[in-house]
């Protein structure tokens, strides 16, 4: 009998009794709550100034970041490409730089990490899930990215991103609209489900904009983006994508899933 496999890691099959995955296993998994203070000065900032930054530069958006926000920024980075760690170097040097390791990242992934913290001074707060792989393969079951990929997803990434995220007034992402379709009218600033601020100054750049930028600047290059992967997530679900296609294409490629659920809300 043949599974099914992506990358060329089959599907194996658990025979033993498994947890329910959309149980996360114990543990912290949710952001604290901001001071009522500054969740109320997030709420008026974002009210008074998002539909002005909706087009604005990245300069523009940084700059307002540095003189509004009420309290420390993390900067979240995917480590697909380091635009945003270069662009938070200039315009916002207090803040703290956040990488999501989920423990299914490609090699090259964890290399371009190690050199963030060796080029930047910033300080690099890696993001860890509560289980290991092999802890959440004799919980949940093997390979779980594919039998439930929302559920692997979650644990992964979501959950220890807002775990992360408690110490800060706001987060940078390095959303674009051009991504795809789920993000083409996404905003540059907003709050997230827990009243943080939620900034993305590259919102209005294309990809080859973004390649520009890196090329100018000399910055710390991902190997596979030069290798069909214009959008990198986890090894178990990245694929290459054909010339023309939807950036995010190979993301979960044969799923109908197409985001990791980080800016779901």
């Amino acid at each position: 009998m043949t599974f099914p496999s992506i990358n060329g890691i089959n599907v194996l099959k658990n025979t033993g009794p498994v947890k329910d995955p959309e149980v996360s296993p114990e543990g912290p998994r949710t952001t604290e709550p901001l001071p009522a203070d500054i969740a109320a000065r997030n709420e008026e900032l974002v009210e008074k100034h998002a539909e002005k930054l909706y087009n604005a530069s990245a300069q523009t958006i940084l700059e307002w970041a540095a003189e509004h926000a009420p309290g420390k920024i993390a900067v979240t980075l995917s480590m697909e490409n380091t635009v945003l760690a270069e662009l938070a170097s200039q315009f916002l040097p207090e803040s703290d730089f956040l990488f999501l390791d989920t423990g299914y990242h490609f090699k090259e992934t964890l290399e371009v990490a190690r050199a963030v913290d060796q080029r930047y001074p910033q300080e690099l707060v890696t993001a860890l899930p509560l289980l290991s792989r092999p802890e959440q393969d004799s919980i949940y079951g093997k390979n779980l990215y594919l039998s439930n990929p929302t559920a692997c997803c979650r644990m992964r990434k979501v959950e220890p991103l807002a775990t992360s995220l408690s110490p800060y007034a706001g987060w940078i992402t390095g959303l674009r609209r051009s991504d795809g379709p789920t993000r083409a009218q996404a905003p540059a600033l907003s709050l997230d489900a827990t009243g943080r601020l939620k900034i993305s100054p590259i919102i209005t750049w294309s990809l080859e904009e973004t390649n520009e930028f890196i090329k100018a600047n000399n910055l710390i290059d991902h190997p596979l983006t030069h290798q069909g992967y214009p959008s990198i997530g986890c090894e178990t679900c990245t694929l290459p994508v054909a010339e023309g296609q939807d950036p995010r294409a190979g993301r979960w490629a044969g799923n109908a899933k197409t985001e990791c659920g980080l800016h779901s809300s």
